[in-house]
This record gives structure tokens, C-alpha cells and sequence, in this order.
């Protein structure tokens, strides 16, 4: 963000750190639904996704219609599926730095780094750096990570955290993944 304060905003009101972690489904949802607001407010917001790869799904339309959105896909898919985690963690790091500038730049309000999570899991980028980063983003900027298995770092680091609950899911009675719904 390059320091202007938005209608509505105090000079004082504080950038948040926000986590959505768990097994339950949502966590990429409720970052998007926090997306869909602040582009209501005529925030800047950047989504990158360091796992989903290059499959069709509804958010990257959906990202064309909104001219204060970025919106980058940086993984190739389900790391855990993977023949060449080497590859993976070489497209992680270049996500990563990414990331990195993309904060450091100021140019949003709004900054969701989806699936980040995964990214401390598999050792493919250090937790400090990550933490680091987070500590150091511009004083209004809020930044949302996802993913299952938040670290205890990212936890304490964070001004919210909600955790996604399995209770029950379609997917245990055989039903696949549905357009507008999963993706």
C-alpha cells in the first residue's frame, strides 16, 4: 500500500495476521471471502497459492473481474503426490521470494498466501525466514496464511487464528469434488 489511509481506516488501526488452519474444508474459502470484502473497500488484495497447480477452478475466474486483484498460482500441485520433490521445493523458493517482494512492496492492503502453511511442513522454506517476513510486512497491511498443520511460530505469530474442524464431509460417502463448491 503506498501509505494512503482508506475512507474509514484510522492511522492507527493495526495490519493483522490472520491464520485459517485445520482438516476441516474452508480455510482457502474464508480468505477468499475476506478478498471479496476488502476489494469492496477498494483495497489492493494479492492472493498467491504456493500448491494448487494449473487445473480450472472458480477463483481465478473469478479473479479476472476485479482490477485490484493479483492473483498468482506459483505451485504445481498437490506436493504430497509428488515424483520430484526437489522440483518442488526449487518452485516453492521462487514462490517464496515472490511473496516476499510482494509484501515488501507496500502496494496492498491485503495479502493471502494460501496453502503457505505446507511450505514450513515439508521443510522447503525455513519457519524463521517465514516469521521474519511476517514480523517486518507494512505497519497496515494484513496478511492471511492457510493450509493444514500451522506451526506453533505461525500461531504465536498470528493476531487470529480459527481452525477448520472436520465434523462431516461429502467426500466420506463418495462424493467427488464439486465445481462452485471445492473448486
Amino acid at each position: 500500500m503506498t501509505g494512503a489511509i482508506a475512507p474509514g481506516e484510522k492511522a492507527t488501526s493495526p495490519g493483522l495476521t490472520l491464520i485459517f488452519t485445520g482438516n476441516g474444508k474452508g480455510k482457502t474459502t474464508s480468505a477468499l471471502g475476506l478478498a471479496f470484502r476488502a476489494l469492496g473497500h477498494d483495497f489492493p488484495v494479492s492472493i498467491i497459492q504456493f500448491i494448487k497447480g494449473s487445473w480450472k477452478y472458480g477463483e481465478l475466474e473469478s479473479a479476472k473481474r476485479f482490477d485490484l486483484l493479483d492473483f498468482h498460482v506459483m505451485g504445481k500441485g498437490f506436493t504430497w503426490k509428488s515424483d520430484d520433490l526437489s522440483e518442488d521445493i526449487k518452485i516453492a523458493k521462487k514462490a517464496w521470494e515472490f511473496a516476499k517482494e510482494t509484501i515488501f512492496a507496500g502496494k496492498h492492503k491485503l495479502v493471502i498466501l494460501d496453502e503457505l502453511t505446507y511450505l514450513i511442513t515439508y521443510n522447503m522454506v525455513d519457519e524463521a525466514e517465514i516469521l521474519a517476513v511476517i514480523a517486518q510486512k507494512p505497519a497496515r497491511m494484513h496478511v492471511v496464511i492457510t493450509g493444514r498443520g500451522a506451526s506453533q511460530g505461525l500461531l504465536d505469530c498470528a493476531d487470529l487464528v480459527t481452525e477448520m474442524k472436520e465434523i462431516k464431509h461429502p467426500y466420506k460417502k463418495g462424493i467427488k469434488a464439486q465445481k462452485g463448491i471445492e473448486f
